[in-house]
């Protein structure tokens, strides 16, 4: 391969089967000589991991977990097994994408560019309104305890063209040098799912570390754009985003967000949509959490 960099490509699955297949197929386009697939089956309920590792043979290497680990958990398997065989990068990328042919190729370029790196993410679409924006990264404040998708629900008309960093790499998609994993360490663990990414792109600023999103990187993510009640999304996204500002954030900045939370984000939330008044169990659950759990330490390697 000469002096191309490695890439190993860690996607989790879950009771996914049809999605990752998909997913799987749209990668082997994929225009980049060298490049592995690790799928860490995050212990579905069937023989899925059989099942891939049948049908796409060499193409990938399946790493088996005997129960639901979370996506943190499970991509720190992916990510440590990629490590051990010498990466250069990481790639973070959800099983329910489908990426150009191009697009690892525009990632890694553009981070070889690149100083002080965290990651680098794409522009991602919704697979559904395929010129609708997903996300070009993001932006996240500990004051208010928010994560914001910079172009989600814009339809794409050149306005995101230009190389731009980011509060944090959108972890749909997300290429990570093998230095910046070394110098961070993996996701932590505690979140399970939901601002795993977030929390690991703003402990890389904190070591001067930065995130880009690079628009001639393209993907399409399978994104819900239904305002249905998920009560299990509901409870982990606003348990998570509020550990998020207890792990990052001061004492003051914890108790800004508490209120925010309470008082200003709750209240405009369920005023603007009354359908939504199912979601106040769990984020009544999500506040009750923080009375009873203290943040854990994060693994190191």
């Amino acid at each position: 391969m000469g002096n191309v960099p490695s890439v190993s490509i860690v996607i989790l699955n879950w009771n996914g089967l049809a999605d990752t297949r998909e997913c799987l197929h749209s990668l082997q386009a994929v225009r980049y000589p060298a490049m592995r697939v690790i799928v860490v089956d995050n212990g579905s309920d069937g023989d899925e991991a059989t099942m891939l590792a049948h049908e796409f043979s060499a193409f990938i290497e399946v790493l088996r977990l005997p129960e639901n680990r979370g996506f943190a958990a499970g991509a720190n398997v992916g990510i440590r097994h990629a490590l051990e065989a010498g990466a250069d990068y990481v790639l973070l990328l959800n099983n329910d994408t489908v990426v150009a042919p191009e697009f690892l190729q525009a990632l890694v370029d553009a981070a070889g560019n690149i100083s002080s790196l965290a990651a680098v993410c794409p522009r991602t679409h919704f697979y559904d309104r395929p010129r609708m924006i997903y996300s070009t990264g993001g932006e996240v404040s500990i004051w208010r305890g928010v994560a914001t998708q910079i172009g989600r629900g814009q339809d794409d008309h050149g306005q995101f063209e230009r190389l731009e960093r980011r509060g944090y790499a959108d972890g749909v998609c997300m290429l990570i040098p093998a230095e910046a994993l070394a110098a961070v360490g993996l996701l932590d663990e505690q979140y399970f799912a939901y601002w795993e990414e977030t929390d690991w792109c703003v402990r890389a600023a904190e070591r001067g570390l930065h995130c880009y999103y690079v628009p001639q990187s393209h993907i399409w993510h399978k994104a819900s754009r239904s305002q249905s009640p998920d009560a299990q999304f509901d409870y982990l996204y606003r348990r998570n985003a509020l550990l998020f500002v207890r792990k990052r954030g001061t004492p003051l900045q914890t108790a800004t967000a508490f209120l925010m939370h309470v008082f200003v984000y709750a209240p405009l939330y369920f005023l603007r949509n009354p359908t939504r008044l199912a979601r106040a169990v769990p984020a009544l659950r999500a506040l009750i959490w923080h009375t009873r759990n203290q943040p854990k330490e994060r693994p190191l390697t």
